[in-house]
């Protein structure tokens, strides 16, 4: 098993619900999330902080931040998303990851404090595809 849980899922040694995977990054969701269809961003690479990230990532990274954004207005109805990411200090997994989350007005997110919920069974799986659907080229 590999030492990063990132790195882990990557390496397809950890199962994660994918919702785009491109040659340098892979995109799930995120096991605790906010709120149903929070989506996890990482470099294929172990690159642990945004000022790590080599230069010719850092299009493509973006490009899928962006893809996601809109992907949770397209693909779950939101209203929008909340785009964050911690560098070291508060960074759960030392691997860079961008967290996209879907907002609507008056969900109760409040600031910084990240209240998680729990997904049913089966809801995983529905809520990456939905995701999927909109990022996916025709």
């Amino acid at each position: 098993m590999t030492a990063c849980a990132f790195c882990s899922i990557v390496a397809g040694e950890t199962p994660a619900e994918v919702v785009l995977e491109t040659p340098q990054l892979l995109a799930f969701l995120d096991r605790r999330p906010v709120f149903k269809g929070h989506v996890l961003l990482v470099p294929r690479r172990h690159v642990v902080t945004l000022p790590d990230l080599p230069p010719e990532l850092r299009e493509p990274f973006l490009a899928a931040g962006q893809q996601l954004a809109s992907a949770m207005v397209a693909g779950l109805g939101a209203q929008g998303s909340f785009v964050a990411m911690n560098n070291t200090v508060s960074q759960s997994v030392p691997h860079l990851h961008l967290h996209v989350v879907p907002r609507t007005k008056g969900d109760g997110l409040r600031g910084f404090f990240w209240p998680r919920t729990k997904y049913a069974d089966g809801e995983p799986a529905e809520y990456a595809a939905r995701l999927r659907a909109v990022l996916e080229p025709d």
